[in-house]
C-alpha cells in the first residue's frame, strides 16, 4: 500500500483538526456540536459564545485535554520510531528502556509519601519527570560501563531495570497508609489526560516539537542506521554519537510525555510500524506520519475513554490495546514491508 506522503501528511493533519474539535463534544456531559464550533470560533474570530458554560467547559476543560492527547500521540510516536532505530529491533517502543517504570517510581513516591510537595499542583508531573530521566540514564550509564551502547546491551539493561522499578513503585504502594494509594497509581501508570491545563502544553509540545525537528534534520543518518551499523560506518556517520544523541532525545520526549499524561503504552509501538507500512521506511517522510498519525488515535482513544463508561472513565492504555491491536493485526496481514534487514 503506497500513498503519496504529502497528500496523506495533509490529510492527516486535516483529520486532527477536526477530530480535536469534534472530541470536545464529548464527555460526561454531552454537547451540541454546533455549540462546540461556536465556542471556539468565538474565542478565535471573536463574537457571542453559545453560553458562558459551554465555553468553560469546551475551552477550559476539554480543549486542553485533547490537545494535551494530540501531543502525546505525537510525542510517543517519535520517540518510538527513534527507539527502534537506536536498538534496530521491531518490538522496541518508549518504555523498553525503563523510562514508564521509572516515572511510575517518581509519581508513586508523590502519590504516596508527598514528595515534592511544595510544587503543589506540578509535583506529580515533576516527580514522574525526575523519576523517567533518572531511569534512563542509569540505563544509559550502566549499559556504558558494561562494554558500550550496543542495541543488546541497552534492551537487557532496560528490561532489568524496569522490573527493579516496577518493584519499587509496587513497595512503595505496599508501605503507604493511604487505602487508595494502589488505586490512584494503577490509574496513572495506565495513562491519562484528565488532567490537563494550558500550562502544562507549552513544556511538552516544545519538547515534542523540538525532537521531530531534531530527527527529520539527521533523517539521512537515521535510515543509515536502520541498515545497520557497518552500513553507516562506511556512509560516515558518527554511529556511537548517534546512538548517544537518539536516547537522550526519546528519554527527555518520554519523560515529559509520561510526566504529565502517565504511561500510555501501545503507541510508540505501533505508531511508527503502521507509517512504515503507508508510505516506507524513509524517516524524512514517515516521522511526520508517524506524529500525526499517533497524536489522531490518542485524541479518539481519549474520547472513547470518556463515553464508553460514562460518567467515569477509562485509562487510556486500557483503550489503547483494546482498539489497537486488531487494527495493527488487520494492517500488518494486508502488507509487507522491511525493517532492519528482515521482512
Amino acid at each position: 500500500m503506497s500513498v503519496p506522503p504529502l497528500l496523506l501528511t495533509a490529510g492527516l493533519a486535516i483529520l486532527l483538526v477536526l477530530s480535536v474539535i469534534g472530541s470536545l463534544a464529548f464527555g460526561s456531559e454531552r454537547l451540541p456540536l454546533g455549540d462546540v464550533f461556536g465556542a471556539v470560533r468565538a474565542r478565535i474570530f471573536g463574537g457571542a459564545t453559545p453560553s458562558f458554560v459551554i465555553d468553560s467547559i469546551v475551552w477550559e476543560l476539554r480543549l486542553p485535554r485533547a490537545l494535551l492527547a494530540a501531543i502525546a500521540g505525537a510525542g510517543l510516536a517519535i520517540a518510538g520510531a527513534a527507539m527502534q532505530t537506536l536498538v534496530r529491533n521491531p518490538l522496541a517502543d518508549p518504555y523498553l528502556l525503563g523510562v514508564s517504570s521509572g516515572a511510575s517510581v517518581g509519581a508513586t513516591a508523590v502519590l504516596t509519601t508527598g514528595a515534592l510537595s511544595g510544587l503543589g499542583v506540578y509535583a506529580l508531573s515533576g516527580g514522574a519527570l525526575l523519576g523517567a530521566l533518572a531511569a534512563s540514564f542509569a540505563v544509559f550509564f550502566i549499559a556504558s560501563a558494561q562494554g558500550g551502547l550496543t542495541p543488546l546491551r541497552l534492551v537487557l539493561s532496560g528490561v532489568v531495570l524496569s522490573a527493579a522499578f516496577s518493584a519499587m513503585s509496587s513497595f512503595l504502594v505496599f508501605l503507604s497508609p493511604e487505602p487508595r494509594a494502589a488505586e490512584s497509581v494503577m490509574f496513572w501508570f495506565l495513562g491519562s489526560v484528565a488532567g490537563a491545563t494550558w500550562a502544562k502544553l507549552p513544556f511538552v509540545f516544545l519538547i515534542v516539537a523540538l525532537a521531530l525537528v531534531v530527527l527529520l534534520a539527521i533523517h539521512g543518518w537515521l535510515d543509515a542506521m536502520s541498515a545497520g551499523e557497518e552500513t553507516a560506518h562506511s556512509l560516515g556517520v558518527p554511529v556511537r554519537g548517534l546512538r548517544i544523541s537518539l536516547f537522550v532525545l526519546q528519554a527527555v520526549t518520554v519523560g515529559a510525555v509520561v510526566a504529565v499524561a502517565g504511561g500510555i503504552g501501545f503507541i510508540g509501538l505501533i505508531a511508527p510500524h503502521l507509517a512504515r507500512l503507508v508510505v516506507g521506511a524513509r524517516h524524512r517522510v514517515m516521522l511526520p506520519v508517524a506524529a500525526l498519525g499517533g497524536a489522531l488515535f490518542v485524541v479518539w482513544v481519549d474520547t472513547i475513554s470518556r463515553v464508553i463508561v460514562s460518567p467515569q472513565e477509562m485509562p487510556l492504555g486500557v483503550v489503547t490495546g483494546i482498539v489497537g491491536a486488531p487494527v495493527f493485526l488487520i494492517l500488518m496481514g494486508r502488507a509487507r514491508y522491511s525493517f532492519g534487514g528482515q521482512n
